[in-house]
């Protein structure tokens, strides 16, 4: 990259926030700091990613506005055509078992389902989650391991969310969307493939410092439905759905052009990340839920019941904090 290039993809990237980020005023400001600061900018592509990524974040600290530097050339591509996109995301969920870590029945008839690196979009892993939950419909309660979700699709979201829920849909969440200058619902389905795990059983989900985006979108919403108990560490707070737009053959920018509404908060958890119900540290997350899990269905009087009583006797520490119900 020579000078001319470098000064062409600072040009590109203002016209790009101005015209796309979700929020107007900051955008201007924004594509002023990026001004002032093109002069002194780095040639090299990696370096020049990291220092206007930190210009891009200074003005509200939104961690989705990014100039993203690739080693590999990135294909043309017209903005809005996102094929390359989908058949990386197709690629990357195939790689990691669409993103369902860990399906699992524990010892007391509790679930756990461990959901990383990310919510892939649902088109593409949709049948994975159906057999999951499928998979694990019939535990008493269940833990959501969502400490390694780097981000997500917000249609994974809600149809993640639909099977903690009933047939009644019920509005899980929205986006406010700058191009529409309105909100675009989101809701539980009234139909899902696969069977529903309901929305009477306990279900704790697990977060990190880590956990971001789509990550934050399940927490934050189910913990705002009453349908989970958040277990864990406050998350990085990343609430804006982006695009990505090439401005180089090695550099991507991704610029947020939509924002989280909660139909029952009416805000969400940009900055200030999804606070845990029950706080504590990552690593002691697991063991915090299972234990309180395992409480609740020892209360049953039947065969769960009986072996998480048999679970709590024979394998957890006595003095185990246990969570309040």
């Amino acid at each position: 990259m020579d000078k001319i290039e470098m000064t062409d993809v600072i040009t590109r990237l203002r016209a790009l926030v101005e015209q796309h980020y979700v929020f107007p005023e900051a955008a201007a400001d924004i594509s002023a700091r990026l001004a002032a600061a093109a002069d002194g900018y780095p040639i090299d592509p990696a370096a020049l990613a990291a220092a206007v990524t930190a210009d891009l974040q200074a003005v509200n600290g939104d961690r989705h506005l990014r100039l993203v530097h690739s080693p590999e050339p990135l294909p043309e591509r017209a903005d809005g055509d996102d094929a390359a996109e989908w058949a990386s995301m197709r690629a990357w969920a195939e790689r990691t078992a669409n993103g369902v870590a860990t399906v699992r029945r524990l010892p007391g008839d509790v679930g756990l389902l461990e959901l990383n690196p990310l919510l892939f979009p649902a088109a593409i892993v949709g049948d994975a989650y159906a057999a999951a939950m499928t998979l694990l419909a019939p535990t008493r309660a269940l833990v959501i391991d969502l400490r390694g979700c780097l981000g997500g699709d917000p249609n994974a979201v809600s149809l993640l969310a639909s099977y903690l829920w009933d047939d009644e849909p019920v509005e899980f969440t929205g986006h406010y969307e700058r191009r529409t200058d309105r909100v675009r619902q989101s809701w539980t389905h009234a139909h899902v493939p696969g069977r529903r795990y309901g929305r009477t059983k306990p279900v704790y989900a697990l977060t990190s410092a880590t956990t971001f985006s789509g990550g934050e979108a399940l927490a934050y919403g189910l913990q705002a439905l009453g349908r989970a108990v958040v277990v864990g560490e406050r998350t990085r707070g990343g609430a804006h759905p982006r695009e990505a737009f090439r401005v180089h053959d090695h550099l991507e920018a991704t610029i947020s052009v939509a924002r989280s509404v909660s139909p029952v908060t009416g805000g969400n958890w940009e900055g200030t990340g999804v606070s845990p119900d029950v706080a504590t540290s990552a690593a002691d997350a697991f063991a915090t839920a299972y234990r309180a899990a395992l409480e609740q269905v020892a209360a049953h009087d039947d065969a769960s019941g009986a072996e998480a009583r048999q679970v709590l006797a024979d394998a957890l520490p006595e003095d185990a904090t246990p969570l309040p119900v």
